[in-house]
């Protein structure tokens, strides 16, 4: 009987340290998973700040009386053109194309790097239009585009980032 009753605590006092072991590697894991959405939320934000930045510091360049912007047929849109900027303006550019690059790098839903990219696309045909027109000149059309884009890119990534929808449906 002696024999049976040391057995029987062996056991369940290993049973003890397993279930203790498997609770606390199951916490750990969720901790884990928890951090790491935090990191790729707060990565996300980042990116997303960036992108709006460049977005808007690249339309007000184009928009500047000063700016020198040439603009040539899409090579593959024939109905579009290309903005090219001199050299004061290609750090607008470049800082706009990296971006991108990085919302479609850390975009979780594809809706929202499809979105910016038509943000950029609606920026560039603003920029290619201020090639052969004044900043008063362009048609008021391609800024309503931009200011539709805009706000898309925006709701989606509020959605992406589980941000709370501050503004109630509108009825365009």
């Amino acid at each position: 009987m002696n024999f049976v009753a040391s057995a029987t605590t062996a056991v369940v006092t290993l049973l003890g340290v397993m279930l203790g072991g498997w609770l606390t590697t199951r916490n750990q894991k969720i901790l884990w998973q928890r951090d790491h959405a935090r990191q790729w939320r707060d990565i996300r934000l980042s990116t997303y700040n960036d992108f709006v930045s460049a977005y808007r510091q690249y339309v007000a360049f184009a928009l500047d009386s000063n700016a020198n912007i040439s603009a040539s047929p899409h090579p593959r849109k024939p109905d579009e053109m290309m903005p090219y900027f001199d050299e004061v303006g290609r750090p607008y550019r470049e800082k706009l194309e990296a971006t991108i690059m990085a919302v479609r790098l850390v975009s979780a839903r594809r809706e929202t790097a499809d979105v910016a990219k038509e943000l950029v696309d609606s920026a560039r045909r603003i920029a290619a239009a201020r090639a052969t027109k004044t900043e008063q000149d362009i048609p008021t059309e391609f800024f309503d585009k931009m200011w539709q884009a805009q706000l898309k890119f925006l709701i989606s990534a509020r959605q992406e980032l589980e941000l709370s929808n501050l503004w109630p449906p509108s009825d365009q």
